[in-house]
């Protein structure tokens, strides 16, 4: 089944807002086996509306569309729809009983132009909206399928999920197809370069499709075989992992949606080590990821930020002579700011980062983007150095990503720097 995705709102074409619902339902209806035939915006208006409409429907078996279902003047899709197919609507006396008692549970005051989202173009079946007010609606015509749900990502994704594709499944219960997957997060390598790696590969014959997403400072590569049967399907996706891994084992770092800090924090907490960390460019970027994992009180004992030359020696012991000799952006000084740090938490790891993150502040020897990130562990200290051509942010960015892999390299046995 090809399914079209249409979303409806001026913000989307203005750029105010981001369009994040095209992207939810197209995973989602990937992994039903189905395919997405094209995606389009347009703004709130009627006859766009139904030009959108036609245009999609040509190439589609179903049209999902969000956006427009909303109380105000400007929420025109279900008007646009029923326009659309010369139909007329009808108030759903049910939906508008749920959006009253909805009103009056969460102590709202109601206002009669509410009544509008309980309104559907005639013969379309309602779909409960379980987060929110605007309900959806399901519409067949000629064959077709009109699936209509509000603009708001949290409410289009519930109903999408709980509502629309049991519909979907059957109406077109032949349609769907056992899809396997797998998604493989990488870091340290170039998007052409695993291009490359991967040239002689024939994922194709394997009937495996692959799809490369560059994700800064990550790359992911998807990895997609659809088939009748299950079994088969997931035995081709085994075998194009086992070829990927083969080639590029050593950028990958995970297997399915973990983050990098997930995985640095999975590992502490399984070997019960703890952390402290200094940070100098990365201004506690490190820290806030791995503060993003539940449970990081586990194995985080405590991180500063250490910007200044003068804080650098005040907390964590790096003599003034080692600056003034070697910088404050240099090995030596990165690998006494991890211990500094190790031993002022009393903690089994330090980490610490120090560089230049521009757009000024480099030299011939250290220009812009150069960073030095060092762990000690009390027995020794490992440093590694980095130059990253980036702007500021990237720069960070990108610190605070190769100082998770070396704490990550470290946890999982690898070789030392």
């Amino acid at each position: 089944m090809n399914v079209g995705i249409l979303t409806i709102g001026n913000e989307l074409i203005s750029g105010k807002t981001p369009d994040t619902n095209s992207s939810f339902i197209a995973r989602e209806i990937n992994r039903q086996g189905w395919e997405v035939a094209m995606m389009m915006s347009v703004g709130d208006d009627t006859r766009e509306i139904g030009k959108a409409l036609a245009h999609v429907l040509a190439a589609a078996d179903a049209v999902i569309v969000t956006g427009g279902l909303g109380p105000t003047v400007d929420d025109i899709t279900t008007e646009a729809v029923a326009a659309a197919f010369g139909l007329g609507l009808t108030m759903d006396e049910q939906a508008l009983g749920h959006i009253r008692e909805r009103f009056a549970t969460r102590h709202r005051r109601w206002t009669e132009n509410n009544a509008k989202q309980a309104q559907f173009p005639d013969g379309a079946e309602p779909i409960e909206n379980t987060v929110g007010t605007a309900w959806g609606f399901l519409l067949k015509r000629n064959g077709k399928i009109v699936a209509v749900m509000p603009g708001v990502p949290a409410e289009a994704r519930q109903m999408l999920t709980g509502g629309l594709i049991p519909r979907l499944r059957r109406e077109f219960p032949a349609a769907a197809r056992h899809v396997a997957g797998r998604l493989m997060k990488l870091s340290g390598i170039t998007e052409s370069a695993v291009d490359d790696t991967l040239a002689d590969v024939d994922f194709a014959g394997m009937c495996v499709g692959i799809g490369f997403y560059p994700r800064f400072p990550e790359i992911e590569i998807a990895l997609t075989a659809r088939d009748a049967d299950g079994e088969r399907a997931e035995e081709r996706i085994r075998a194009a992992e086992a070829e990927v891994k083969g080639r590029l084992g050593r950028y990958i770092f995970a297997v399915g949606g973990d983050t990098l800090e997930a995985v640095v924090a999975a590992l502490l907490t399984e070997k019960r080590l703890t952390l402290a960390v200094a940070e100098s460019c990365t201004g506690g970027l490190i820290t806030d990821r791995l503060t993003d994992v539940p449970g990081s009180s586990a194995f985080l004992d405590r991180a500063v930020v250490t910007y200044s030359n003068a804080s650098k020696t005040e907390l964590l012991n790096v003599p003034q002579e080692v600056i003034a000799k070697f910088g404050a952006v240099s090995r030596e000084t990165a690998s006494l700011m991890a211990e500094g740090v190790r031993r002022l938490g009393h903690t089994d790891l330090g980490l610490a980062v120090t560089g230049i993150a521009g757009p000024a502040g480099g030299t011939d020897l250290k220009p812009v983007g150069t960073v030095f990130i060092a762990l000690a562990d009390g027995r020794e200290t490992r440093c590694r150095d980095h130059f990253l051509r980036w702007d500021r942010r990237r720069v960070k960015v990108s610190a605070s990503q190769q100082a998770l892999l070396l704490l990550k390299d470290y946890l999982c046995g690898a070789g030392h720097d």
